[in-house]
């Protein structure tokens, strides 16, 4: 078995966990277990938390210590616990404390899969930039799949998503050990500095105005990222209180209708680099906010009646544009913006703001205007969604405003002082 396919296979089980609950989790808390929206947004934000310091706490782990591959089945090992612990919690206090853990040991392993790859496609001399975008899309369908075999076998309300992830948990972990070994760093002089691993040497960054801005407009898109992560499946399923739309597909299989937005990605992420070259990350960014306000705006008026239908279609179509012309785009204005001796803490300083303060942030606050919105067991959604869209136009009015475009040519001089 050659080395690609067994990378594909791991990014397929890596996404394909995370697909199993990440989605579907707020409807079974709200539904099942009738947690309020604070708590489902607090246990969603405990992502958030954990992609703060552990990525780059456990990525001197793997330098110095623990070998990646090793370090990657642990890792996964503490969350197929975890999530086996998580199916039969039913007190939010206890919810948040596991998921915590659960993310503190999982949301690493993102990353590890990342550097496991590239160092096997190197071990094999195989061109990492032609060889990993092939396989780093199998862990796309992996989600999709995750999110099908949830839909169709009626767990979106169960805790039954809990032990799939924990199931796929334990067979990556122990798939993993097929894997040729990652060495760790011997020569010392190699090695990264804990501060530099964790980001921290970047915030030098700052002192230059246009790329604090940029970092700040990054937490505020991290946090709409969550939002319908969080309550994209509880929306759907709230339908079901209306009796014509009971038994309609978007009720029966909302994660399906869903999984829409992963496909979509996977389109438009082809898109972002034609548009970098052409318009700039300003305008790129700003095409990927206005592209929110459509995804939160379509979800205010959509419904499953064929009319309302079709806008749902459009919310799940736009969403790989929103994402995409944030996500990627992003990264990759930071990659040409600074120095290549700060690069590496740039890219985590940007996911520490997107992924770190930003989704926590996101998911806690939304969970506050849910609850706001919400009466006995009915949600004003239509209100809820407006407000997010009001929030990412007046979000796109400032950026076009206070940010000032650039030629993607160009590096910063402020990272070399």
């Amino acid at each position: 078995m050659n080395i690609k396919f067994k990378l594909k296979i791991i990014f397929f089980l890596q996404f394909f966990i995370w697909g199993s609950w990440l989605i579907t989790l707020g409807s079974y808390m709200m539904e099942t277990l009738h947690f309020n929206g604070v708590t489902v947004g607090s246990v969603y934000g405990t992502m958030g938390i954990a992609s703060l310091f552990m990525p780059g706490l456990l990525g001197v782990v793997a330098d110095r210590w623990i070998p990646a591959n090793r370090l990657f089945m642990l890792c996964h090992l503490i969350g197929a616990v975890t999530l086996f612990i998580a199916a039969s919690v039913t007190s939010p206090f206890l919810m948040v404390v596991i998921i915590l853990i659960h993310c503190l040991a999982f949301m690493p392993t993102i990353a590890i899969s990342n550097s496991i790859s590239y160092s096997c496609l190197e071990a094999e001399n195989l061109d990492v930039i032609s060889q990993f975008p092939k396989i780093r899309i199998f862990g796309t369908i992996g989600f999709i799949v995750a999110m099908w075999l949830v839909s169709f076998l009626k767990f979106g309300l169960s805790n039954m998503q809990l032990y799939i992830a924990a199931a796929g948990s334990i067979l990556l972990s122990l798939y993993s050990l097929t894997l040729p070994l990652i060495n760790i760093t011997k020569d010392s002089s190699k090695r990264k500095s804990l501060a530099s691993s964790l980001g921290l040497d970047a915030f030098v960054l700052f002192k230059e105005p246009r790329i604090a801005i940029f970092f700040v407009f990054a937490v505020f898109l991290g946090g709409i990222l969550q939002i319908t992560n969080t309550f994209g499946n509880p929306f759907l399923l709230s339908f079901k209180n209306i009796p014509e739309y009971a038994d309609s597909l978007v009720v029966q299989y909302p994660s399906v209708l869903l999984s829409i937005s992963q496909m979509s990605e996977v389109v438009f992420i082809l898109f972002v680099p034609f548009f970098m070259k052409r318009l700039g990350i300003k305008y790129v960014m700003l095409i990927s906010m206005l592209a929110w306000v459509a995804r939160f705006g379509l979800f205010a008026y959509g419904d499953p009646s064929p009319t309302g239908f079709i806008l749902l279609l459009l919310s799940m179509i736009v969403y790989g544009c929103a994402f995409d012309f944030y996500n990627i785009s992003g990264s990759m204005y930071v990659e040409k913006s600074v120095s290549a001796s700060i690069r590496n803490s740039a890219q985590g300083l940007f996911m520490i703001m997107t992924n770190g303060f930003g989704a926590y942030l996101g998911s806690t606050i939304s969970g506050f205007v849910v609850d706001h919105y919400t009466t006995g067991d009915l949600t004003d959604w239509r209100t809820v969604w407006l407000i997010f869209a009001g929030y990412s136009l007046l979000l796109a009015i400032v950026f076009m405003i206070i940010f000032k475009n650039d030629d993607l040519n160009k590096t910063t001089t402020a990272n070399n002082s």
